[in-house]
Formats: C-alpha cells, structure tokens, sequence
C-alpha cells in the first residue's frame, strides 16, 4: 500500500516488489513502520545480487556481486558509480533474464536511494548481509554449475553452506533488524539468534527441492552428489525416466532435512513475543507456506518434471487466513505446524 508523501524511492520499491516476489510482496506489508521499508530495501538488494548469480554468471558476475557489496555501503560518490554498475550489470545479463528482474537492475541507484532514508544502524545490517551474501555467491556459485567442473555440490554439509550464503544470511539481518525495532524481541535474543540462519535454510533448501528440473534446464544443480552416489545418481541423470524410484528416494532424505529446519524456524516464530503481531506473521506466512510445498513435493515424482510444483492460491489464502486468527495463540499454532508436518519424512 502506497503512503501519501513517501520518498519517490520508497514508491518505487513499493511497485517492483510484487513483480520480483509474490510471498514478500504479501508480508512486508504486515511488519510495522518503519521496519517495513527497512525490510524492503534490504530484500529488493539481496536480489539485486540473486539475479547477478542467476544471470551473469562467470567473472563479470563475482566482480558486479563485489561491487554491489560495496556500493550498499553507500560510499562517497555512490550515485555516479551506482549508475554505472547499472549500465554494466544490464549489459552482461542472460537475454533470457526475466524481464522484471532485469527492471529491478536497471533500478538498482533508485533502490540505494530508498536505503539512504534509513538509519545508519538499518544501513549497517542490511550492508553486512549483502557483503556476507556477495561473498558467499562469489565463491560458491559456480561449484553448483557445469563451469565449476561439474553439477551439484560436494556434500550436504557444502549445500547448507550455499542455502546459508543466500538466505540464511537474511535470517541473520532480519533478527537485527527485529531487534534494533523492537525492545521486548532484543530480550529474546539467546532463543532467535541460534535459529536464525535455520529460518532462512530452510526456506532456501525447499525452493531448491521444489527447482530441481528448472535448475538443471538452465545448467545448476545444488543438490549434495554425495547423497546421489548413494543412490546411483548424478546430476546429470537424476531426471531420466529410468532413475525416478532412487531420484525420488534421494529427494525424500533432503525433504527430511529441510522439515528439521523448518522445526527449528518454528521455534523462532515461537520466541518472538506474541505482541509483535506483524512480525509474527511476516515469519509465519513463508514458513508455512514452505511447510505447504514441502508436503506437496514429497514422493511427488511430478517435481522431476518440467510443470512447477507449486501451493495453490487457496492455500496460500487459507495458510495467511488462520495464521491472522491463531497469530497470538503459541498451542494452537503448535497443533497446527505439527499437524501439518505429520507426513513429512523425520
């Protein structure tokens, strides 16, 4: 919702977010203000940088995601050198780049603007996460790819560390940014610190169980070959017809995983304090919604197939519906994850 005399920044922000994300685009507006358009910028950035390890693959991509480390600190003639980052990362981008993606690039120095309305505390957290999250890319985005000298990552463990260079690493800003808005959440931190990169692991590792056939059309895989040794698989035949009883077995053990870190976000939606409200909900919302996919992806052999496997909108709306009515009520929402997490493999 667009507010009267709101930086032009801050509107633009406000109308590409549904254009780059569906899911943030329904729960930033539920956080209070200002954290809301801290969180917005902050998330509008990090994929500014998701579109360059998407997009620009190779060395222009880890010199750009450098970069735009660096200009999120704001520097000393910013704007001028945010203008050219623009002309350049639009240059290299794939031609098949979606096309909002590629507008929210081409408006990157407007993004920048909107982060420089912030306090220099909020301009400090979300400038740590996009150094670690560039960092991370940089150095890990090309082992999941066939340039990297072949698909996959090593191990579960070098998965995890991808799922927490790209979102984990938020989970991390967002817990600073919660903190630093809300006094009664800076006392909880003991309990929201160490689960924190949980939450954003397991919202990265269902989005990657839940791609696992378009990634592979478009040359990444960031499943563990490790785990698909075990069961005859590579990457590269992991879709064939004949392989779709062990792909499937491989898949379920990383469905299995992404449900323990999903427990563990719960538990840090069930640390924040029930007056928080908004910020309740715009943690409870994805988490239940990745909840939601994972049970749809689980034995389903239609997620090694090219049409998307995804959560209809009535579930979405049911999902948004009774978390607004159980958002203060820490049993009921416990009955309901565990009620919902009961099929889902241990």
């Amino acid at each position: 919702m667009l507010m009267p005399n709101e930086a032009a920044s801050i509107v633009f922000c406000r109308e590409l977010l549904p254009l780059v994300s569906r899911t943030f685009a329904l729960n930033i507006p539920v956080l209070p203000r200002p954290l809301d358009t801290a969180v917005m910028v902050a998330y509008l950035l990090c994929r500014v940088a998701d579109t360059l390890e998407d997009e620009a693959h190779g060395p222009t991509s880890t010199a750009l995601l450098a970069e735009l480390a660096r200009l999120t600190t704001l520097p000393g003639g910013w704007e001028a050198d945010a203008r050219r980052f623009r002309e350049e990362a639009v240059r290299v981008l794939r031609s098949q780049a979606p096309e909002a993606e590629v507008r929210l690039v081409e408006g990157m120095p407007r993004v920048l603007e909107a982060l420089a309305l912030h306090a220099v505390p909020v301009r400090e957290h979300v400038a740590a996460c996009v150094a670690t999250m560039a960092e991370g890319m940089g150095r890990m985005g090309d082992k999941g790819r066939a340039s990297g000298g072949g698909l996959g990552l090593a191990s579960l463990e070098e998965t995890l560390e991808y799922c927490y260079y790209v979102a984990g690493t938020v989970g991390e800003m967002l817990t600073r940014l919660f903190q630093g808005y809300s006094p009664a959440i800076a006392t909880q931190a003991a309990a929201l610190e160490p689960r924190a990169v949980a939450f954003g692991n397991a919202l990265q590792l269902t989005n990657i169980l839940k791609d696992v056939c378009e990634d592979l059309e478009r040359g990444s895989c960031w499943l563990p070959r490790t785990l698909l040794t075990e069961h005859g698989l590579t990457p590269e035949t992991l879709l064939e017809p004949g392989n779709r009883r062990e792909a499937m077995k491989a898949h379920g053990k990383l469905v299995a995983v992404a449900h323990r870190e999903l427990r563990k976000a719960f538990e840090y939606v069930m640390s924040l304090p029930r007056e928080e409200k908004g910020i309740r909900l715009f943690c409870l919302w994805p988490l239940f919604l990745a909840v939601m996919t994972l049970r749809k992806l689980h034995g389903n052999e239609a997620v090694l197939e090219r049409k998307p496997v995804k959560v209809s909108r009535r579930t979405v709306r049911w999902v948004m519906g009774s978390t607004k009515l159980l958002v203060t009520q820490d049993a009921l929402l416990k009955l309901m994850f565990a009620a919902l997490t009961a099929p889902l493999p241990a």
